[in-house]
């Protein structure tokens, strides 16, 4: 039986030494591979930050990211002087206009730190089994992923799943993602137990590239 409180205890004392998510997500993926038996692949996906704001960098601003919004410094020009118009009238854009629907990006996963085969790079929210913990916020427990819809097959040998999602303040920034080759592999107790992990890694990880 996997002891999970070990587990968490062991993950708060490597944190400790460096909490940056990097070498303590990457110490976890190799402390779970070690302890957990049956299981063809864990590791972590991370929330991509650009893709988290939903809308590309500039999008609609008609400003590249980055470039000042001083006004006209050195052009010996008052902004809006004697014009007699309200900001943005008569340029044919509204100010702070919407983004169009093309500029709206749906957030994505993005791989981090893993034990196993190579994996999917890139998981949009809701789509296959992290995608949908992501979306949700709620943790997955999978006994046949082909049931699943929309699995993602990024190991053919894999047939079940669980997934539980990292959340900082109130905001996903990961999911915790454990396959194997067997059929309901993961029980109720191995959700447990991995839900007490993971809030072992949201206690004490510095996950501020994220959120």
């Amino acid at each position: 039986m996997t002891d999970y409180g070990l587990l968490a205890k062991q993950i708060v004392s490597l944190a400790e030494v460096d909490a940056h998510w990097l070498p303590v997500l990457s110490n976890a993926a190799a402390l779970l591979w070690d302890a957990l038996d049956d299981i063809n692949w864990v590791g972590f996906y991370l929330v991509d930050p650009v893709t988290a704001a939903g809308v590309e960098p500039g999008a609609g601003s008609g400003v590249e990211p980055g470039a000042s919004l001083e006004p006209d410094a050195g052009s010996g020009v008052e902004q809006d002087a004697g014009s007699g118009l309200e900001p943005g009238v008569g340029s044919g854009v509204e100010p702070d206009a919407a983004p169009s629907d093309h500029e709206l990006r749906t957030p994505e996963l993005r791989l981090g730190p893993f034990q196993g085969k190579v994996a999917c790079v890139r998981i949009p929210f809701g789509r296959g089994v992290c995608g949908t913990a992501a979306e949700t916020k709620t943790s997955q427990l999978v006994e046949d992923v082909h049931q699943f819809p929309g699995h993602i097959a990024c190991d053919s040998a894999s047939n079940s799943e669980v997934v539980v999602p990292i959340v900082k303040d109130n905001q996903v920034v990961g999911v915790l993602d454990i396959d194997s080759p067997s059929v309901a592999r993961f029980t109720q107790e191995d959700l447990t137990g991995l839900e007490q992990v993971v809030k072992a890694l949201e206690s004490c990880v510095n996950f501020s590239d994220f959120c």
